[in-house]
């Protein structure tokens, strides 16, 4: 992969391709229509002093500098920024999921109408572990929003209905019914402690998220990116179901924690394949 925009690759293999910097800087110097989906999780802007519960333990709520608002025309713009640069470098008939809670969803949904997108679905991500309210002065958040929108309504998009349908996702969301098609409600954990074995993201996604996410609405073969990289679950997803992955992150602590999660990931499916090669 070649520089973009004076950012040369901090990371690529020829499948799998990390840049270091502003998403929207990068996004404006890759090729236009050259994407098949994106995944993106951009800041919340939860990050205002509060507290929650981790581990039985009332903690800051501050996830870093980069989490926190800065106020709702300057969120919107940003929102609205990288959202309009994503569609630029997806192709007509690809696809964009943003998650969010309702710090953020809202913003980025209006941001997506907006820019002319055609929103597919709103999905609720129902976490079944989620935190208590330590405030006792609200309902207790257990779960994420996640919309999913085509580039242009007029193109096919890509929709994986029967792996959707009979794929064996009930035996980790207890509210998919086997061989009934999957709903808007997906009940899933959040990471297990070995996602974050090599070193963890304050705001990291479970990898059976982003399994049904990737093989629901591309192909092998299809190329995926992540404004937003974080430690690269959504790239690790894509390599271990065959796609190809560009992730954009601006921290190296996160750039450097993906490439170890990345070459683990990539040792372990060498000696899946050995294995069954011998077998």
């Amino acid at each position: 992969m070649m520089k973009i925009n004076g950012h040369t690759p901090y990371y690529d293999d020829g499948q799998f391709v990390l840049y270091k910097g502003d998403c929207r800087e990068i996004l404006d110097g890759l090729e236009e229509g050259s994407v098949d989906m994106v995944f993106a999780d951009p800041p919340y802007g939860l990050s205002n002093g509060g507290f929650t519960c981790h581990a039985g333990k009332r903690v800051p709520v501050n996830k870093g500098v980069w989490d926190k608002s800065k106020g709702v025309e300057a969120d919107f713009a940003f929102h609205f920024s990288w959202i309009e640069a994503t569609q630029r470098v997806l192709k007509d008939e690809g696809t964009m999921w943003v998650s969010g809670s309702y710090h953020s969803i809202y913003t980025c949904g209006f941001a997506i109408q907006l820019a002319g997108f055609k929103v597919l679905n709103d999905i609720c991500w129902y976490k079944p572990n989620a935190a208590p309210n330590l405030s006792c002065r609200y309902f207790t958040a257990s779960h994420e929003t996640l919309i999913w929108a085509m580039k242009s309504p007029k193109a096919k998009h890509i929709f994986q209905y029967n792996e959707m349908k009979n794929g064996e996702w009930y035996k980790e969301d207890k509210l998919k019914k086997p061989n009934k098609q999957m709903r808007s409600v997906w009940s899933l954990g959040k990471p297990r402690p070995s996602e974050k074995k090599l070193g963890k993201h304050p705001t990291q996604k479970p990898l059976s998220l982003l399994k049904r996410i990737v093989t629901a609405s591309t192909v092998e073969g299809a190329l995926v990116l992540d404004p937003f990289n974080g430690s690269s679950t959504t790239g690790l997803m894509a390599i271990a179901t065959g796609r190809r992955y560009i992730g954009i992150e601006k921290e190296d602590e996160y750039l450097d924690l993906s490439i170890k999660r990345y070459e683990t990931l990539r040792a372990e499916l060498a000696e899946t394949e050995f294995m069954a090669e011998i077998a």
